[in-house]
């Protein structure tokens, strides 16, 4: 499982190594005035995972890995391009082995209780997938503006529907063997608001 799994991610980014784009450095060229002007490499709104790793004096600055400047940034934000289609790609995968996940579980829960097992190992692949997803887009280097915007957004809705996804992924895990209501409400809430936030910003 483990090795189907790894297979997968590698594919992912091997799929997206060949997009490389031009719109970090054309956002970096609109940022510099002149020649001693100092830009502003990173955003004022970080999410603390963000600022964590990747802030002004996050980890990756401190121990010398990832210095700011100018052109570690323009590198980050190509890596950051990558893991966020990846973490697209692996949504995908994610909500077709919810659906799997919901129709064996289904049977399950009326009887089928040779599907045990299968419920169990696919709730590894769910569990694997999705928590990578989400590591993906919660670590990935902060882009270069995060500005707030008024009004309704595709990407508000995807971010308001994650919080609620991914609590409800950590309940579906924490009661799936001492409160079986509980752990299947869980699991529909998870899949419910996973499939919309995808919807949501597809559209």
């Amino acid at each position: 499982m483990r090795d189907i799994f790894f297979k997968l991610l590698v594919l992912s980014f091997v799929l997206l190594s060949h997009e490389i784009s031009s719109q970090e450095k054309e956002l970096f060229d609109l940022i510099i005035t002149d020649e001693n002007a100092t830009p502003d490499l990173l955003p004022e709104r970080m999410i603390i995972t963000q600022r964590l790793f990747w802030g002004e004096k996050g980890l990756l600055r401190k121990t010398g890995i990832a210095p700011l400047n100018l052109e570690n940034r323009e590198k980050e934000l190509k890596i950051r391009r990558k893991m966020l289609k990846a973490h697209q790609i692996i949504g995908y995968t994610t909500l077709a082995a919810m659906v799997a996940q919901g129709f064996i579980g289904g049977k399950l829960y009326n009887g089928d209780y040779s599907l045990y097992k299968t419920h169990k190992n696919m709730a590894k692949v769910v569990n694997a997938t999705y928590f990578t997803g989400a590591a993906l887009s919660l670590f990935s280097p902060p882009p270069l503006t995060n500005k707030k915007t008024k009004g309704f957004s595709s990407i508000k809705a995807h971010r308001f529907l994650s919080n609620i996804h991914f609590s409800a992924m950590i309940i579906t895990n924490m009661v799936s063997d001492s409160n079986k209501k509980a752990h299947k409400a869980a699991a529909y809430t998870a899949f419910a608001s996973y499939a919309t936030a995808v919807v949501v910003f597809k559209f």
